[in-house]
Parts: C-alpha cells; structure tokens; sequence
C-alpha cells in the first residue's frame, strides 16, 4: 500500500508540474503577442505620420512649381503616397523616400526660373529708369530756351566800340565772340550814344543805366565820358550776367537787360 500510495503522489507532483510548465508557456505565448502587436502600432503610427508630413511637404512643392517646373514624377508619387492608409508601413517608407527625393529637383528648377526671372525684372526696371531720365532729358532740353544766334561786332571798330573792344578784352578776357554780343546789346539799347537819354524810364548813356547817375561809381564825368560809362557797364554785366553773351541772350527773351 505504501508504493502504491507513494507512485500516486509522484503522478500527482508531476502532472502538477507539467500544469505549471503549460500555464508559464502560455503566459509567456501571451506576452509576445501584446509586445508585438505594440510594436506594429508603433510602425504604423510612424508611417502615418511620415506619409502626412513628407505630403504636407510636397504639396507646398508642387504649388510652387505651378507653371515653372515640371513635376510630373512628384505629383506621381504623392498620389501614391496618399493611399498610406492601404499600404504596409514599410511601402509607406519607400513612397515617403522617393517623393522627398522627387522634391529637391522641382525646388532647384523653381529656384532657377525665379532666379531669371528676378533677374530680367530688375533688367527692365533698369531699362525702364533709363528711359525715363532719358526722357526727363529730353523734356528739360525741350523745354530749356533755344539760344539765339549770336551776333557778330565790327572786325575795325572805332570811337566808343574801340574803347569797349580794349576794356572787355583787358579787364575780363572777353573776345570778339562776346564783343559782337555788346555790339548789339548796347546798339539796342543806346545806338552806342553816351547821352542817350530814356524820357519815361530815366535810363542814361550808352549802357542806360537806371539811373544814370550809378555810373558814378565808375567816375565823375559819367554824364559825358564813354570810357567811364562803358567800364561801369561792363562791370554791370559782368555781375549780373556773367558775359556780354549772357546779358544780349536775356535781352532777347526779354526784351531788357
């Protein structure tokens, strides 16, 4: 009885171990199936996240392609991208690869043709500006006063004509370019007379200076010395008009000096 008992006991104990040993493989049989299914959830969750940014990307892409690039290849790509949901993980990771890859060519020829165009931009404004001063120009040469045709003095002048040849070209440097201009500004305004005598203005002498007696400056026979009214004269030229030319220019716009 006592075997008998002794055999029973170990059949129990050993059934009861091989309980236990099934019930550990089952929980640890358990245990992988959690942690994998983590882990796909994880891969999955990636790959979406990956497919959404990699087209958020694109798209800002192939908008500004918009008839400057071709991009026919990416938008190929970002169609198929956008089925992610359909897709295994790792096909979603190939997509996402070749769209970004698709990207950085359509960027550069962008690039490139915003590139040429800023640049014939800035050529046309610059065309543009020049054209504009260019007309500005001519606009202000247009509307400047013509000169008149200077005239020319006496090659042998005599009297109070010779006195003024010799004062201009020893006191200012003037020539027979600027004599011919005095010639016919005081012509115009004195026929050269030094007791030419302006009844309404009071203007005196062979440059009509108003009134006669500021030729004082220049001498005391102001009223009757030509030397003496032609050297205040010229100095009244030479102060307001820089030259004989200035002054007989201003006359003939104005009809006075």
């Amino acid at each position: 009885m006592v075997g008998t008992g002794f055999a029973v006991q170990s059949a129990v104990a050993a059934q009861s171990e091989s309980i236990a040993a099934t019930e550990a493989l089952t929980a640890a049989a358990n245990l992988d199936i959690e942690q994998l299914g983590s882990h796909a959830g994880i891969l999955e969750a990636r790959a979406v996240k990956e497919a959404n940014d990699t087209i958020v990307a694109a798209s800002d892409t192939l908008a500004a392609a918009q008839g400057k690039a071709d991009a026919t290849a990416l938008a190929t790509s970002v169609a198929a991208l956008g089925n992610y949901r359909l897709l295994a993980p790792e096909r979603v990771f190939e997509l996402a690869d070749l769209t970004q890859a698709h990207v950085a060519p359509v960027q550069a020829a962008v690039a490139e043709v915003d590139r040429v165009a800023a640049e014939q931009a800035a050529a046309a404004a610059a065309a543009a500006a020049a054209a504009a001063a260019a007309a500005a120009e001519a606009a202000e040469e247009q509307a400047a006063p013509t000169p008149t045709s200077r005239p020319s003095g006496p090659s042998n002048p005599s009297g109070a004509q010779a006195i003024a040849r010799d004062l201009m070209a020893s006191s200012y440097g003037w020539g027979d370019d600027q004599f011919g201009c005095l010639v016919s500004l005081w012509d115009r305004e004195s026929g050269w007379n030094v007791y030419a005598s302006n009844s309404s203005s009071g203007a005196y002498g062979i440059p009509q200076a108003l009134p006669g007696s500021k030729m004082g400056s220049a001498g005391a026979d102001w009223q009757t010395n030509a030397a003496t009214q032609i050297t205040w004269g010229l100095g009244y030229i030479a102060g307001r008009y820089g030259t004989p030319c200035g002054a007989w220019d201003h006359s003939e716009s104005a009809g006075w000096y």
